[in-house]
């Protein structure tokens, strides 16, 4: 458990020594907060013209404002989460083998296991770091909202997100691993993460194919997430998606000690 924490304090002191972690949180934030607003003020306005259409036939109507609001920006994360997330990991380990620091781990008292948790913990407290602001957006949503609609919704969405931003890392780490230049690790890694975000278009093959195209889709679990829902099959997918992920990095890590020996 020490080697671990050692790992993991000496990532998050490299990634806030160098300016890229509070570039992406900057832009990250910018973003997310400006088309929040958006998001907000058009809902918003689809609502009282929803209601006046309303009133115009005589007929109640009711538009779950915060809700609506909530599906889409948890939406818009993922998108961030898209273009962002591969220049938080590009350097994970490519950074580290152009350097020959990793070979300092390799014959360093550390296991491999230990060196990839660390990383990965390192990495997904990063990804708290970064979400944790835009709960403020919501809260002050919920808080003026009348009435005031359930908690779940909110806490369901970054559930969502935070399972989404981990199988991310856990992927963008394994990327990063393979090769020691940061631009070839971003851009694959990129390019992995479209793969896995497309193949949700698979559903419209219809028949066994689309089925397995809609569950391999790292999207298509998210959804649940965005509408309030925290399915148990979701969570396993998650679960095993990453695991499988910082399993195939702890392979890669032991073959470069492999290669050394």
């Amino acid at each position: 458990m020490r080697s671990i924490y050692a790992i993991y304090r000496k990532e998050m002191g490299h990634y806030f020594v160098s300016p890229v972690a509070y570039i992406i949180i900057g832009v990250f934030l910018i973003l997310s907060g400006f088309f929040f607003h958006i998001i907000l003020s058009d809902i918003m306005q689809q609502a009282m013209q929803n209601q006046f259409q309303g009133m115009q036939l005589g007929i109640p109507t009711e538009f779950d404002v915060p809700s609506a609001v909530m599906r889409n920006f948890f939406g818009l994360i993922s998108s961030l989460f898209l273009f962002l997330t591969p220049m938080l990991t590009m350097g994970v380990y490519a950074e580290e083998r152009k350097r020959g620091t990793m070979e300092l781990l390799m014959t360093s008292p550390i296991t491999e296991l230990q060196i990839v948790i660390g990383k990965f913990l390192a990495s997904f407290s990063l990804l708290i770091l970064m979400l944790l602001p835009t709960a403020f957006y919501l809260v002050f949503m919920y808080l003026h909202s009348d009435p005031m609609p359930p908690w779940k919704v909110m806490l369901a969405g970054y559930l969502g997100a935070l399972l989404l931003g981990a199988a991310l890392m856990a992927l963008g780490s394994f990327i990063s691993s393979l090769t020691e230049n940061q631009l070839i690790a971003a851009v694959l890694t990129f390019a992995a993460f479209l793969v896995v975000w497309v193949l949700d278009v698979g559903h419209g093959l219809g028949g066994g194919w689309g089925t397995i195209f809609s569950y391999l889709s790292i999207t298509h679990e998210y959804d649940g997430f965005t509408h309030g829902v925290v399915d148990t099959s979701s969570l396993v997918y998650y679960a095993s998606f990453i695991f499988l992920f910082v399993f195939l990095t702890v392979r890669t890590v032991d073959s470069m000690r492999w290669r050394r020996a």
